[in-house]
């Protein structure tokens, strides 16, 4: 391997085909052609003296040595481009591609007070979404994400910082047969739940808390969205307990909000990283603008939160 062939943008076009495993998208993430790509990998494959990546029947897949360097490079990226940039880091001349990981609620939550202040500082950088997943963690250990936006408190070494606070309400159809203003666990408990599930097999925080409380709900509809469990709502029996800052962004008709049982406490949404990237310039310049849209989110207490929803309806 003649590592002294070996400069920062080999590199980088090195991590990018790991993380993409195609060509074509690989080429245009740092604006080659396919044919050039082409061609670096033929070099990279010469360098390392290793494939690096095998077609086969569902596409490229990395070899055992591929997948070493990843998670090598997932390391030591981040300290050279923090090297590179140095103090003279500046957002409004960034052509980096950063990837975030979050629910539509948080999307729909932070949405402009975030994405704004992002492209208005850094018109050059390019901010690649994707949904939370099972892998969404393990992902930000191999460098395949740089921001997960959670609740959920990841495993060490993983850092995590509050951003807000959220508490839960419960999500109903207008004529639905509880017409109380505040449901209590029994009526978790007698009634189906639409369920929101973005971590694969795992429970959602609000089944956690009511499994905690001795609730296991009945089985009723199982969706990918917060916002599709509150489009299910109208004309069925079932119940969705949702995060309150959630059912101001979608106003639908034939749906009203109740207060959940006083036993499901509120709770801290945050955001989480790997703590390689602690003193990055990009991703600290990052984490200050989504916590500064946290920072901007009206008291839950403030007209057109959480107590304003309380047993009202959702009209459009």
């Amino acid at each position: 391997m003649q590592l002294e062939n070996v400069d920062l943008n080999l590199l980088k076009a090195l991590e990018v085909l790991l993380e993409e495993r195609h060509l074509t998208r690989a080429a245009a993430r740092i604006h080659l052609s396919q044919s050039a790509m082409s061609r670096t990998l033929t070099r990279l494959r010469a360098t390392f003296g290793d494939e690096l990546l095998v077609r086969t029947a569902r596409g490229f897949e990395l070899t055992p040595r591929a997948r070493t360097l990843q998670r090598d490079l997932a390391l030591l990226m981040p300290q050279l481009r923090s090297l590179v940039r140095g103090a003279g880091f500046s957002p409004e001349s960034a052509t980096d591609v950063v990837r975030l990981h979050l629910t539509d609620y948080a999307a729909l939550v932070l949405g402009h007070r975030l994405f704004s202040p992002v492209f208005r500082q850094a018109p050059g950088l390019s901010l690649h979404t994707d949904w939370l997943s099972p892998t969404s963690f393990d992902d930000l250990g191999h460098g395949r994400a740089d921001l997960v936006l959670t609740p959920v408190r990841p495993p060490a070494p993983l850092r995590w910082r509050p951003l807000f606070e959220e508490r839960f309400v419960c999500v109903l159809a207008r004529d639905h047969p509880v017409t109380a203003d505040r449901l209590t666990l029994d009526d978790l408990a007698r009634y189906p739940h639409a369920s929101v599930v973005v971590l694969g097999a795992e429970r959602m925080l609000a089944e956690n808390r009511l499994a905690a409380l001795g609730i296991t709900p009945r089985p009723g509809l199982r969706v990918p969205f917060f916002t599709a469990a509150i489009a299910a709502l109208p004309g069925t029996p079932l119940v969705a307990v949702l995060p309150s800052r959630l059912v101001d962004q979608v106003p639908i008709d034939d749906v009203r909000v109740a207060a959940a049982p006083a036993q499901l406490m509120p709770y801290a949404y945050g955001m989480t990283w790997h703590p390689r990237l602690d003193a990055d310039p990009l991703h600290t310049w990052l984490r200050d603008l989504v916590l500064d849209a946290g920072l901007q989110l009206p008291d839950l207490d403030e007209p057109g939160q959480g107590s304003r929803a309380t047993g009202s309806a959702l009209a459009g």
